[in-house]
């Protein structure tokens, strides 16, 4: 099994056990207590991204707000991390990891519909989607299929912000 698609079933699975966990109270005795310091000292999913570019995020931990102006977000959206078309667009991503890096994008997986993350209530998809925001938080696609990075990028390519960004980079020489 490929990195990316088993770090997605494990973020899906890990999502869906949350939910089905036992309360704090009844949990067992011998399990190390979570210290608050840890939990803060966590990076959040923006120092995620910034520090591997290859990084899949959970929907479940991503504010979309907090990428605006410094990534552009791709959300996964599925009904199950089993779903055949989150399968094939998460192997069709992993084929070309650095060309969605070069271009700022954020790969953020939500698989879990009952989580109800932030990111999927404020795209609202039904059953697959793929949503690709741009920096100011425009909705640059939607696709209710697997799609092609090249795909990706060159829907990205065309967009105002990023023809700014390749202007301004070629001016800096």
């Amino acid at each position: 099994m490929t990195r990316t698609l088993a770090l997605a079933l494990v973020l899906a699975a890990s999502a869906a056990l949350a939910q089905d966990a036992p309360p704090a109270a009844t949990a067992a005795s011998d399990a190390p207590p979570v210290d608050a310091a840890e939990e803060a000292a966590a990076p959040d999913p923006v120092a995620r991204w910034s520090a591997d570019r290859t990084v899949l995020l959970d929907a479940a931990a991503v504010t979309l707000a907090d990428f605006e102006y410094l990534a552009r977000p791709l959300v996964i959206f599925a009904d199950s991390p089993r779903q055949p078309q989150f399968i094939e667009q998460m192997r069709l991503i992993e084929d070309d990891l650095p060309t969605l890096g070069l271009r700022d994008v954020a790969i953020i997986v939500d698989s879990d519909p009952d989580a109800r993350s932030e990111p999927r209530q404020a795209l609202r998809p039904r059953g697959f989607a793929l949503v690709l925001l741009d920096k100011d938080g425009r909705v640059l696609l939607r696709r209710p299929a697997p799609i092609t990075v090249r795909e990706i990028a060159r829907t990205i390519d065309r967009s105002p912000l990023r023809q700014e960004e390749i202007r301004y980079r070629s001016s800096d020489r």
